[in-house]
């Protein structure tokens, strides 16, 4: 019996690339961005709150993970003072330190907070290739669906589509980004010890997140309607999801990374919108993040 995915954290669900939403994860455990574009249904998993990591398959070049180590890192983290718990152990010691910066109302509806951690460091390093499954993201699923206009060739993506990220996105842009970089800091043990359990020993996270934002910000910007095309599946049962089965009829936008085609499926002005959250977050983790000061007690 063939062993299972061990990046497999939970079944696939009804879900959507929530682009602001997952900047927010990225902010406060690592990265976080994109919804609302459904990737193609994969064989459902048992669930696993502490999943075991394992070594991806070979990316390729283009996603690579950059050249730092752990031992001469790019983009240093300031080792926090505080003691933390173990990676299997955090989850509560993590949704406590979220729910305290956003509010529990907001991550019990927004974060899928059991294996937070590894969640973050799995999609972050998935975003830079072709597929970053939605299962593993740190977000809540949602309800809402794709929405094309048109048929056959005609099909397009429908510009009612890009109001589903306006609240998103001003929900993002509200966030206390600097006290959730700082929080990101303090936990940055945690998101190390899991990118090194990914595959990556002697490879620093903090390079890698800073490496993914900049190849996400180098995403285009197409202008017009954007023609998409129903991937065919052939079999005797209807599939129950077709809206997860639509792609970029342009090759060129359909061969960009998961990440960069979720960013042009938002529409350009959402687009420019995520991608000035994007450059702010590079910016204060490439110049040096210190974690937040101790609580007094």
């Amino acid at each position: 019996m063939p062993a299972s995915d061990p990046r497999d954290l939970r079944p696939p669900q009804k879900t959507a690339p929530p682009w602001a939403r997952m900047l927010l994860a990225a902010v406060l455990g690592a990265a976080a961005l994109w919804w609302y574009w459904e990737p193609p249904t994969e064989p459902p998993a048992q669930p696993d709150n502490t999943p075991a990591a394992a070594a991806p398959a070979a990316p390729a070049a283009s996603a690579a993970p950059p050249a730092g180590s752990a031992s001469s890192p790019q983009h240093p983290i300031e080792a926090p003072k505080a003691a933390l718990p173990a990676l299997a152990d955090a989850d509560t010691h993590v949704a406590d330190a979220l729910a305290e910066l956003l509010g529990r109302g907001p991550v019990q509806s927004l974060l899928l907070t059991d294996g937070f951690v590894r969640r973050v460091v799995t999609t972050v390093d998935n975003l830079p290739r072709a597929s970053a499954p939605a299962r593993l993201w740190p977000v809540q699923p949602t309800p809402q669906r794709f929405a094309v206009q048109g048929e056959g060739e005609a099909a397009v993506i429908a510009p009612a589509n890009a109001g589903r990220y306006g609240a998103l996105l001003s929900f993002a842009e509200a966030a206390p980004l600097e006290r959730a970089v700082q929080l990101y800091a303090s936990l940055y043990p945690l998101f190390q010890q899991a990118y090194e359990e990914l595959g990556y020993p002697g490879r620093y996270f903090n390079d890698r997140l800073v490496a993914v934002l900049d190849h996400l910000q180098q995403a285009p910007e197409p202008q017009g309607p954007l023609a998409v095309r129903l991937l065919e599946v052939r079999g005797e049962m209807a599939d129950p999801r077709p809206w997860v089965r639509w792609e970029f009829a342009d090759p060129q936008l359909q061969s960009l990374s998961a990440g960069q085609k979720m960013l042009v499926r938002m529409g350009p002005a959402n687009e420019k919108r995520a991608k000035i959250l994007l450059a702010r977050l590079h910016r204060l983790l490439a110049t040096g993040v210190a974690p937040a000061p101790a609580a007094p007690r």
